[in-house]
């Protein structure tokens, strides 16, 4: 901006935007366009200057005052400032150069935004005002994707300049900041998908600077096409002028496409000529209503696909995956289609349809539309989502369209247990057993990432599964760290890195039972040390001694610590870590799962500990009975169920359900296993325990994943309406206290013997673990005096104990801390490793 005089035009430089310049008519024609405005300038009025197009005659008295303090031709004067604004956080692939580019040019104001491994640096000079309001417009106001975490502020000397421009990035440095996760299709890009008259109608990768692909296509920061898959795609004419105009929401998005730069789609099919194009869509919606099973390249790799309403696909996918009774994801074809197939309230519409689009949680029960049997077996939930890409929305068609399936099945691609086939030579490999077509494109995938899980309980979301939509988003922590890298359990593996007050988070790695796994584990650190800049210099890992985990650390520390953490300790501080507990602050803990080392060398897994991150103490446990065998008991729930009857002083007499189904030779061998203690190893899992519920109510006798017969007992108990008087736990001992279950199984088999029904069994059972969280919660307060309870293992994946604990605490006084950005299970456990490794 500058002060023009009367006949001349005085700093009127095209290509920056919010210029005025005092023109005369002549002066105007000879050094700037005047087409766009409705009337010609007069002698001595200003001009607005946008793009070096006049665009608006401005009241001279009017653009004068705005002109107080800035530059007067072309010199600094003294009431003129200049700031330099340096933000961190997720500021790329979210549109903040644009947002800071419009913000400073509507105040006025000249200088400079551009990308850097650190985060966003600023650089304005103006009227003082208008400086400080574009500080507080960053850090108020940022486009919706952007999380701004910290802006520092450094005054310069004025220097004089006009006009506000975007820089190039810059490279080098250490990195703190991370683009945006993925986030699903905007309202904008899909009204465009639909649009006949659109240039990107049908386009499958229709994609804006608010939407698409982020995360998975980045190899580095900053946040550039070039350091993205999309660098080998040069755009057309059309796309690079929607690229490099700053009014245009597609301004430096970076996986910017169209029909004539790609991507481009294609169905391979064994023994056929691809198919390309809007083809290959059509050909796969044909696969999918004839019944086939179609590979579909998303996001973060392939996803199985079928018609989730053809019993006979489903069950035929579920053969091939060798998918035992894990239930399937459902991908609905919109909102209205999820409501009728399962129970969507308030909380689940909005994750259902907000940005991150996870697969949620949601009740069956009351359905008006019903998948196949084979979908979920047994589930009382169904895990939906929405299209978030626009080939999904593609996938179920457009007005016109041959109709097809309106709810697809959308399972990970690969076989259970291996980790998620992302890289299409892989794909077609791994995959050939288990799909009959491979819809795909020729954007690769940087990052694997599996669909994120979630739910809505009790007035906040429960994440299940952090990955797609929320992986890699830093979070704050309550005091300083060193670099330190945490890798997690064997379970629901997911590492993290941590550096000063911010943790960043993987995606969902998998279970370490798998070769594949271990190696995606070190893939997945490397990508998050290059995205962070984290070089650690100390690692965490679980205390247990044959996790393959905690092995892969020892074999990775290259000379560094390597800080073993208590499972149940790290399950604890991540929950206070996530609600920003201060480093001396101590909680009683609940820690309910199904296994965590213990330092005595039990399996432990009902506990309440008495803990800060420096230390803590074992105030209460589910008392110890025999787990024969380790993980014979762990998939035969009546072997758990034969043992806690035998620890309660009840006969294995042939009318009670797991005594009917384990077999009469591994009875007696069992028995005599229980009586010696031979190949037995003490358990106080309440995991196990519900397990051994789900038995003797004749739910579930064996499994094949995780939570199978636990899943089964929340199930029946939501879905009995009686009122019901909760089991009771005997509680023995001083310290710590023992929870002894006996009786809760004396009173289980009686109310069995008098025909309740299994529902009534469940609910009674569920009620007593609620108020045994209570109890024991009190016995704490008694003599320790606190009143904060933190929840946290992934028996608190139940909706209905976590509502009823949580109810049951809060009536007696308590504050009662439970995850909300984490999942309670080992997903989220790295955050705890971290903490208590920094701490101790």
């Amino acid at each position: 901006m500058c002060l023009g005089i009367p006949g001349l035009v005085v700093g009127t430089v095209p290509g920056y935007a919010g210029q005025l310049a005092l023109v005369d008519v002549e002066g105007a024609r000879r050094r700037i366009n005047v087409g766009m405005l409705d009337r010609p300038p007069a002698p001595g009025q200003w001009v607005l200057i946008h793009m070096g197009f006049a665009v608006e005659v401005v009241d001279a008295a009017a653009a004068r005052a705005a002109l107080s303090g800035l530059e007067l031709m072309g010199q600094a004067r003294p009431d003129r400032v200049r700031r330099r604004y340096r933000v961190e956080g997720v500021v790329q692939g979210v549109g903040f150069r644009p947002f800071v580019y419009a913000t400073a040019s509507a105040l006025a104001l000249a200088g400079s935004v551009a990308n850097t491994p650190s985060g966003v640096v600023v650089e304005v000079e103006g009227a003082p005002d208008a400086v400080d309001e574009l500080g507080r417009r960053l850090a108020a106001e940022p486009p919706p994707l952007a999380v701004v975490e910290r802006i520092e502020r450094t005054d310069l000397p004025a220097s004089g300049g006009t006009g506000f421009r975007i820089d190039g990035s810059a490279a080098g440095g250490r990195s703190r900041t991370l683009a945006s996760p993925d986030v699903a299709t905007c309202p904008d890009c899909l009204a465009e998908l639909r649009d006949p008259a659109d240039r990107r109608y049908r386009h499958p990768f229709v994609t804006c600077t608010n939407c698409g692909p982020r995360f998975t296509i980045i190899g580095a920061l900053p946040y550039d096409r070039a350091t993205t898959t999309m660098a080998a795609f040069a755009m057309c004419g059309a796309c690079r002028r929607e690229y490099t105009d700053p009014g245009d929401r597609r301004f430096h998005a970076q996986p910017i496409g169209c029909h004539d730069c790609g991507p481009r789609l294609e169905l391979v099919r064994p023994g056929a000529a691809p198919v390309h194009g809007d083809g290959a869509l059509a050909a796969a919606r044909d696969l999918l209503a004839g019944g086939g099973i179609v590979a579909v390249k998303g996001l973060g790799g392939y996803h199985l696909a079928c018609d989730a309403r053809d019993e006979h696909a489903v069950a035929e996918l579920r053969r091939r995956k060798r998918r035992g009774g894990k239930p399937f994801a459902v991908m609905a074809a919109d909102l209205d289609t999820a409501a009728r197939l399962a129970t969507v309230d308030e909380g689940g519409r909005a994750l259902l349809a907000g940005v991150r689009r996870p697969i949620v949680l949601l009740d069956r029960a009351g359905a008006a539309d019903r998948v196949a049997a084979s979908v979920a077996p047994g589930s009382p939930d169904l895990g939906l989502m929405l299209p978030y890409t626009p080939l999904h929305v593609l996938l179920f068609g457009l007005d016109g369209d041959p109709p097809g399936p309106d709810a697809l099945v959308m399972t990970s691609g690969n076989l259970s247990g291996e980790p998620i086939a992302s890289d299409d030579a892989e794909a077609l490999d791994r995959l050939a057993p288990l799909a009959d077509a491979w819809l795909r494109h020729d954007r690769p995938i940087q990052v694997p990432c599996d669909d994120s899980v979630s739910r809505y309980v009790a007035g906040a979301e429960l994440p299940v599964r952090r990955s797609r939509g929320y992986a890699p988003l830093p979070i704050a922590l309550p005091f300083e760290v060193p670099p330190t890298l945490a890798v997690g359990a064997d379970l629901k593996n997911a590492c993290a890195l941590a550096e000063g007050r911010y943790v960043w988070l993987s995606q969902h790695v998998g279970d370490m039972d798998d070769l594949a796994t271990v190696d995606a584990l070190t893939r997945t650190q490397h990508h998050l040390a290059e995205l962070t800049g984290v070089a650690a210099t100390q690692l965490a890992a679980d205390a247990h001694p044959g996790y393959r985990s905690s092995a892969w650390a020892r074999e990775h520390a290259a000379g560094r610590p390597v800080r073993l953490v208590q499972h149940h300790h790290a399950h604890i501080a991540s929950v206070m870590g996530e609600h920003g507990l201060g480093p001396e602050e101590q909680v009683i803990g609940v820690a309910f799962d199904g296994t965590g080392y213990g330092t005595d060398g039990a399996v432990w897994g009902g506990e309440v500990l008495v803990a800060g991150y420096k230390s803590f103490r074992r105030a209460a446990h589910l008392a110890y009975v025999p787990l024969a065998g380790g993980d014979a008991s762990v998939l035969r729930p009546y072997r758990m169920a034969l043992a806690h009857l035998r620890a309660a002083g009840v006969p294995w007499d042939p009318d009670l359900p797991p005594v009917a189904a384990c077999p009469d030779g591994e009875r007696a061998v069992l028995g005599h296993q229980l009586q010696t203690g031979f190949g037995c190893v003490p358990t106080s899992s309440m995991g196990r325990l519900f397990d051994a519920v789900a038995s003797l109510a004749g739910l579930r006798h064996t499994v094949d994943h995780e939570a199978e017969a636990a899943t089964a007992l929340e199930g029946r108990a939501r879905a009995y309406t009686g009122a019901v008087e909760p089991y009771r736990f005997a509680l023995t001992g001083d310290d710590p206290v023992r929870a002894d279950p006996g009786p809760v199984l004396r009173a289980a088999v009686r109310d069995l013997r008098d025909g309740a029904p299994a529902g009534y069994l469940a609910a009674r059972f569920h009620a007593g673990v609620a108020a045994l969280v209570a109890d024991l919660a009190e016995a704490c307060r008694e003599r320790t005096g606190l009143s904060v309870v933190a929840l946290g293992g992934g028996v608190f994946q139940n909706a209905l104990l976590l509502r009823a604990a949580r109810d049951g605490l809060e009536a007696r006084g308590f504050t009662v801390l439970r995850p909300r950005s984490l999942p309670p299970n080992d997903g989220g456990i790295a955050l705890g490793q971290i903490l208590v490794a920094a701490a101790g």
